[in-house]
C-alpha cells in the first residue's frame, strides 16, 4: 500500500468522519489520532521521534495505510507530501479560527488540562512537545491558538499547488473527496462522527465539570 491521501488538516477538523469516509472510499485504514492509542508502545516513540527533527521511516510506520488524517499525522503533512508525491493533499478546515477554536478548547485542549495520566504519561509528552512546536508554545491560549490555526492553513495553501490540494470542511460531503481520487460518489449519507458532545462524554468530561 502507499498512502493517497496526506490529510494536512488540524484535529476538531472533522477528522474521524473523515477517516470513516476515507476507509470506505479506499477499502484501506486511514491513519488517525485513534491508531496512536491502538500502538502507544511502538508509534508514539516514532512520533516523538518526529517531533524532535530525527528522520522516520514513513513507510515502516504508514504503510499499511491508504491515507493520513489529523494529529499527529497532520503536523508532518510536508514530509508526507514529499514522500508520497502521488497523494493528493486533504486540508479540512472549519468555518473560522474561532469556530475551530471553541470545538478544540472544549475537546482536545481540555483534556490536556487534566492531571497527567501515568499510563498516558509518552502520549501526552509527545503531544505536548507537538503542540508546543508546531503551533505554538503558549498553545493554550485562545488568541495564539487561533493565529496558529490561520497560519497553518495558509502555509499549506501556499507550499501545495492547486491541482493537489483538496480543501474540505465538515458539510462537504463526499464530492470533493470523490472528485479527487476519480470516484463514485457512494450513494450513503456523509458519515458525521465525534462531535463536541460526542467527545465530551467519550471523554467523560461533563461529569468533571
Amino acid at each position: 500500500m502507499t498512502l493517497q491521501v496526506v490529510g494536512a488538516g488540524l484535529g476538531r477538523t472533522g477528522t474521524v468522519s473523515l477517516r470513516v469516509a476515507l476507509e470506505r472510499l479506499l477499502g484501506a485504514p486511514c491513519y488517525h489520532m485513534v491508531e496512536v492509542f491502538g500502538h502507544l508502545d511502538d508509534h508514539v516513540p516514532v512520533w516523538h521521534a518526529a517531533v524532535r527533527g530525527e528522520p522516520v521511516d514513513w513507510e515502516a510506520l504508514l504503510g499499511r495505510y491508504r491515507a493520513s488524517v489529523d494529529w499527529p499525522a497532520s503536523a508532518f503533512w510536508r514530509q508526507l507530501a514529499d514522500a508520497y508525491p502521488g497523494a493528493i493533499v486533504l486540508l479540512s478546515v472549519r468555518d473560522d479560527a474561532e469556530t475551530w477554536w471553541r470545538s478544540a478548547d472544549r475537546t482536545v485542549f481540555a483534556t490536556m488540562r487534566r492531571p497527567q495520566r501515568p499510563e498516558l504519561g509518552a502520549w501526552e509528552a509527545m503531544i505536548r512537545d507537538l503542540w508546543r512546536t508546531t503551533m505554538a508554545e503558549d498553545w493554550d491560549d485562545r488568541e495564539t491558538a487561533m493565529a496558529a490555526y490561520d497560519r497553518h492553513n495558509a502555509e499549506v495553501r501556499a507550499a501545495i499547488p492547486p491541482d493537489r490540494l483538496v480543501e474540505w470542511r465538515p458539510g462537504g460531503g463526499w464530492e470533493p473527496l470523490c472528485t479527487a481520487l476519480g470516484l463514485e460518489v457512494p450513494d450513503e449519507p456523509f458519515p458525521h462522527e465525534n462531535t463536541t458532545a460526542d467527545f465530551r462524554a467519550m471523554a467523560s468530561l461533563d461529569a468533571e465539570s
